[in-house]
């Protein structure tokens, strides 16, 4: 069984910068590809970053810029960090794990850690 475990989100003022942590557990080998995907109240789930366990790394266009999402593969960690946020990064962010090549076939979800970027 794998647990995935966040931490990090929080209420920001627009411009300010949050870092959100999923730790996963219950596995010795890492993830090929982990990643983070929000959810706006009434919108579906996007993906907003991946990382694969090479170090490769996608960013929604949104984000590019602003997010970077970082790994650390002995922990079984995924890190995002978000700088210049604005209200419309207001959202439910999860942390998603696979242990195929893509982040768009996720086997793990995280509990979800709210976001909310408002003055």
């Amino acid at each position: 069984q794998v647990h995935l475990v966040e931490s990090g989100g929080g209420l920001v003022q627009p411009g300010g910068s949050l870092r959100l942590s999923c730790a996963a557990s219950g596995r010795s080998s890492s993830f090929y590809a982990m990643g983070w995907y929000r959810q706006a109240p009434g919108k579906q789930r996007d993906l907003v970053a991946s990382i694969n366990r090479d170090g490769s790394t996608n960013y929604a266009d949104s984000v590019k810029g602003r997010f970077t999402i970082s790994r650390d593969n002995a922990k079984n960690t995924v890190y995002l960090q978000m700088n210049s946020l604005r209200p419309d990064d207001t959202a439910d962010y999860y942390c998603a794990t696979s242990w195929r090549s893509t982040i768009k076939i996720v086997d793990y979800w995280g509990q979800g850690t709210p976001v909310t970027v408002s003055s």
